[in-house]
C-alpha cells in the first residue's frame, strides 16, 4: 500500500506517453537509458513527431531492441543516436550515418555525466512500479542511470509492471521527489537474451578455461557463446564456493547458483553476495534476480572499477574478441572501420584480475572464421587498418583458442608471437610465421 503522500504526488505526476514525447525540442539531447530499461512506449511518440524536429541527439546503450526514432525514414535528418556500446540493433544505423559509437571504458560512464560536458534536456528510463517508500527500481541496470537522473532537466520514469526489483546495492532506484513525470506502460514481457547452442570450439576453449579455476574463485563473464559455454561446464564441474562480481549478469550465473556451486562465500568484499552493473537474459534469469537478497545490484563505476576488483583474490575474468594480432593487440569491438559493440568493461576486468591475489584474465576465440565461404585467421599479423585496440599488449593474460591457451604476460616480442602461432589454426601457422620474421619479432633459432 503507497503512503497517501506518495500515491497523490504519483497522481499529479501521471501523463500520457504521448504528452511526454512533446517534452522533447529541436537541438534537444535525450537520454534513453539503458539495456532492458530503455525507453519505449516515449520512444514510439517522439519518432511519430519525427517532422516536426531537427538536430535531436539520443544516448543509449545495450539496446536489446532497435528505437523507432532509428526507423522513421531519413532519421539521419532528424535524429542522431549515440550509442555507448553498440548492439545487433543499432550498429546497421552506422552505414546510414544516424548512429554513432561514443567510445568509453564503462567505468567511467558515472564520471561523464556528473562531471564532463554531457547536457540532458529530457531523461526517459522503464522502472519497476513504485513501492511504498516512494521508490521506483531501475531493474537490473543500476549501471549509470542514478548519475543521468542527478544531471537531467527533465526526468520521465514509464512503468512496466514486469522489471524485476533488484536490491542489495546503492543508486538502484529512484525517489518519486526526483521524478517530474510518470507514464504508465504497457508492461510488456522484457526481451529475451538467450545463449546459442555451444560450438565444439567454444566447448575447447571452456575447457581449456575452467581447468584454470580453482575453489573459491570470483567470476565474471562476457556475453557470448565462449563466456556461456564455460559457464554450462561450471556448473557440471566439482568446483565450489565460487563468487560472481561481473559487469553483465547473464543466464548462465542462474544456471551455476542452481548448481550449488556460488554461495560468495570466500569473497573478501560483498561476501555472499553476486554483484553486477546491468544484466539481460531469458525469463529464468529476471525471475531469479527479482526481490533475490543475495543479488547486488550497484552501479558500474563499482563493479568494473579496477581498484574494487583487485580486492577479490582468485578473480577470473572470461570475455570474447574479434581478433588479435601477433603483438598481443586484443580488438573486441570492431570489423575494421566497422563498429560492431564497443570497449565496455573488458580493460576493466583485465586490468583488475591481473592485480587480483591469485587473478587471471581470459580473451576466448575461435581461432578462424569464414567469410565469403573462405576461411580466415583471428590471429593476424597486425591488426586491420582502422581495427580498435581494445586491450592494448601491455595488459593481456591468457589468450584461449581451441588449440591452447598463451600467456603474453612478461614476455618478448618474440615470445608472444610463437606462443600466438602456437595456438592459431595449423592452416595459417607458416604465413604467420613468415610475417612474424618480416617485423623482426621471430628469432632466428625457432622454427622456420
Amino acid at each position: 500500500m503507497y503512503n497517501n503522500k506518495f500515491e497523490e504526488e504519483y497522481k499529479s505526476k501521471l501523463i500520457s506517453a504521448e504528452e511526454a514525447a512533446k517534452l522533447v525540442k529541436s537541438g534537444d539531447w535525450v537520454d534513453y537509458g539503458w539495456c532492458v530499461g530503455q525507453a519505449l512506449k516515449c520512444d514510439k511518440y517522439i519518432a511519430a513527431r519525427a517532422n516536426e524536429l531537427t538536430d535531436v541527439k539520443f544516448r543509449g546503450g545495450v539496446s536489446m531492441w532497435t528505437p523507432e526514432i532509428l526507423k522513421v525514414d531519413n532519421a539521419w535528418e532528424h535524429f542522431t543516436w549515440c550509442d555507448w556500446h553498440m548492439s545487433g540493433a543499432t550498429r546497421k544505423y552506422c552505414e546510414e550515418d544516424s548512429a554513432f559509437y561514443i567510445p568509453l571504458r564503462y567505468s567511467e560512464i558515472n564520471k561523464y555525466y556528473r562531471e564532463m560536458d554531457t547536457p540532458i534536456n529530457v531523461a526517459y528510463m522503464v522502472v519497476s512500479p513504485m513501492d511504498k517508500h516512494g521508490y521506483f527500481n531501475f531493474g537490473p541496470q543500476a549501471s549509470h542511470l542514478k548519475d543521468v537522473v542527478n544531471k537531467a532537466d527533465v526526468v520521465v520514469v514509464e512503468i512496466n509492471k514486469n522489471m524485476p526489483r533488484c536490491l542489495g546495492g546503492f543508486y538502484a532506484d529512484v525517489h518519486i521527489s526526483e521524478v517530474d513525470y510518470i507514464v504508465e506502460g504497457d508492461n510488456p514481457q522484457l526481451p529475451q537474451l538467450g545463449a546459442a547452442a555451444p560450438t565444439e570450439v567454444d566447448i575447447k576453449v571452456a575447457e581449456l578455461i575452467v581447468d584454470q579455476i580453482p575453489n573459491g574463485a570470483c567470476l565474471q563473464l562476457g556475453i557470448g557463446g565462449m563466456p556461456n559455454a564455460v559457464g554450462s561446464l561450471i556448473a557440471q564441474s566439482d568446483l565450489k564456493d565460487l563468487g560472481v562480481h561481473t559487469e553483465m549478469y547473464v543466464d548462465a550465473f542462474v544456471d551455476i547458483t542452481m548448481a550449488g556451486k556460488i554461495n560468495g562465500s570466500k569473497k573478501s568484499i560483498d561476501k555472499g553476495r553476486q554483484v553486477f552493473a546491468f544484466g539481460a537474459g531469458t525469463q529464468k534469469l529476471y525471475d531469479f534476480i527479482d526481490d533475490n537478497p543475495s543479488i547486488m545490484s550497484a552501479p558500474v563505476e563499482y563493479t568494473n572499477d579496477a581498484r574494487v576488483i583487485s580486492q577479490i583474490d582468485n578473480f577470473i575474468s572470461i570475455n570474447n574478441a574479434v581478433d588479435l594480432d601477433l603483438f598481443g593487440q586484443v580488438n573486441a569491438e570492431t570489423s575494421g572501420t566497422k563498429q560492431i559493440s564497443g570497449a565496455g568493461g573488458q580493460l576493466d576486468f583485465v586490468l583488475g584480475a591481473y592485480l587480483s591475489k591469485g587473478g587471471k584474465s581470459f580473451i576466448c576465440l575461435s581461432s578462424t572464421f569464414e567469410k565469403g565461404g573462405e576461411l580466415k585467421s583471428r590471429i593476424v599479423p597486425t591488426l586491420a587498418p582502422g581495427s580498435v585496440i581494445t586491450d592494448a599488449r601491455p595488459n593481456v593474460n591468457y589468450i584461449v583458442t581451441e588449440y591452447g591457451m598463451a600467456n603474453l604476460k612478461g614476455k618478448a616480442t618474440w615470445q608472444r608471437a610463437e606462443a600466438l602461432i602456437n595456438i592459431a589454426h595449423p592452416q595459417f601457422r607458416d604465413e604467420l610465421i613468415k610475417e612474424a620474421a618480416k617485423m623482426h619479432i621471430w628469432r632466428r633459432t625457432n622454427k622456420r
